[in-house]
């Protein structure tokens, strides 16, 4: 695992400062793979998850499908205890897209675990086809997620 460091722009910035949305994940027992590190299937679960629900605010819509995922280099690590920070940052609105890029550090020992310049979410209708979201900038309110879903109690049958 080659380069570990801080992922810079081409300005010598850190490019998870630019990152808009952040969660954090917890490497537990359950998460890692044979060799006691983290599984890259359980980190990638984590991004597709966060990614969707910042594309559903994003784009107003909750249908959302993953479209395209681009290339995935794992630089580092983590190990059982480990704390990821995941942030998520949109770059480009296509007429029914939204496109991202991720950046996913260990906050315990500072080193970037993967970068991934491309992923990309379509917006659907009800019919299961993309459908237009009229949108081009980022919202850093929760003003585009759906009113039919909020405040939206379920009833236990």
């Amino acid at each position: 695992m080659a380069d570990a460091q801080p992922h810079q722009g081409p300005h010598g910035e850190d490019l998870f400062d630019s990152m808009n949305f952040h969660t954090r994940k917890w490497v537990r027992p359950e998460d890692l793979n044979a060799n006691g590190t983290l599984f890259g299937g359980s980190l990638l679960r984590w991004i597709d998850d966060e990614a969707v629900v910042y594309a559903m605010i994003q784009l107003g819509n909750q249908r959302i499908v993953t479209k395209y995922i681009s290339e995935i280099e794992f630089v580092s690590s983590a190990t059982q205890g480990d704390i990821l920070e995941i942030g998520l940052q949109g770059v480009h609105f296509g007429r029914t897209s939204l496109t991202m890029r991720c950046e996913v550090r260990n906050i315990i020992t500072g080193d970037t675990i993967l970068s991934i310049d491309k992923i990309v979410f379509v917006g659907l209708g009800e019919d299961g086809q993309p459908e237009p979201h009229g949108y081009d900038s980022i919202t850093y309110a929760r003003d585009r997620f759906p009113d039919d879903l909020r405040g939206r109690k379920r009833t236990i049958a």
